[in-house]
């Protein structure tokens, strides 16, 4: 999914409501969390595809035309939604991408974000190379190595872990470059939105399971938007608005079985805490976890 977002629209994503409401508490740039971590799509990539071959990169102008180092892989004018989240969590530098952080870094977090990437590995191969959610997975499964030989103690290690952020966005491009994309992946779906849905639901879970079990303990995952007006379906539609409600309609299936999901792992993983970015309310605050649990 490409396009030139801007920085108001990511600054919605600063906020966030806690779905154990009871435990929810305001506030504002205090930073919690040693580390933080972040995989997804082109919405949180910072620069994992520049060296990829594929057109989903985005390291060169207009991206990048308010962003102190100018193009850097975002797909952006300025900062991305995880780039105000680090700073108003009192990180000192922004989380770097996987494919160039130096290893003294992997301390205080890694960007795993690779635009076009999906929950199913196959979705976004019409767009070229990318990391989907597994190989994501694996990236972070080796800076956990990484981390244990930093402590040399993979007891405390996993304690450090425990308290660190980890924010996940992804599953757009399994409606834009892979439910929606028949003609391009030349392998036409013949589920339907519901058995669609299902199925990504099913992957994610299991990803978000090993994520739980590499150390993961506080999630925030973002609901797919209305991808029905991105400019690739408009296009796809040809101006058709019951095509676009057709699209809007199938990923608000996503969305309601990741809810219903996140709250039955709010339940069975006991340790882990879900919290989900609220796109309609003002951007004056940051809900956060409440204490150190």
């Amino acid at each position: 999914m490409t396009f030139l977002g801007n920085q108001f629209q990511y600054k919605i994503w600063f906020i966030f409501l806690v779905l154990n409401r009871s435990k929810t508490v305001l506030v504002i740039g205090d930073h919690k969390f040693p580390c933080y971590f972040i995989f997804g799509d082109s919405l949180v990539d910072v620069g994992n595809n520049n060296e990829l071959n594929t057109g989903a990169k985005a390291n060169y102008l207009p991206y990048g035309i308010d962003f102190p180092q100018g193009p850097t892989g975002r797909f952006c004018n300025g900062l991305l939604a995880v780039d105000y989240v680090a700073k108003g969590l009192g990180f000192k530098e922004f989380i770097p991408p996987y494919a160039t952080v130096k290893e003294e870094d992997v301390l205080t977090g890694v960007n795993y974000g690779s635009a076009g990437s999906g929950i199913l590995e196959e979705s976004g191969d019409n767009l070229g190379e990318h990391f989907g959610f597994d190989k994501q997975i694996l990236h972070h499964k080796n800076v956990v190595s990484k981390i244990e030989t930093l402590h040399g103690n993979k007891t405390y290690t996993q304690y450090y872990l425990k308290k660190c952020l980890y924010t996940i966005n992804i599953g757009s491009n399994d409606y834009i470059n892979n439910y929606f994309a028949p003609k391009v992946l030349d392998k036409p779906h013949d589920l339907t939105p519901e058995q669609f849905a299902t199925a990504l639901i099913s992957k994610f879970s299991q990803n978000i399971i090993l994520l739980y079990e590499l150390g993961a303990r506080k999630f925030t995952i973002a609901e797919i938007p209305q991808v029905g007006f991105s400019l690739a379906e408009i296009r796809l539609c040809a101006n058709n608005i019951s095509c676009v409600t057709e699209i809007n309609y199938a990923s608000s299936i996503f969305n309601a079985k990741q809810r219903t999901l996140l709250d039955e792992l709010d339940n069975n993983l006991t340790e882990a805490k879900f919290v989900v970015p609220d796109f309609n309310i003002p951007t004056s605050a940051l809900l956060q976890f409440n204490g150190d649990y």
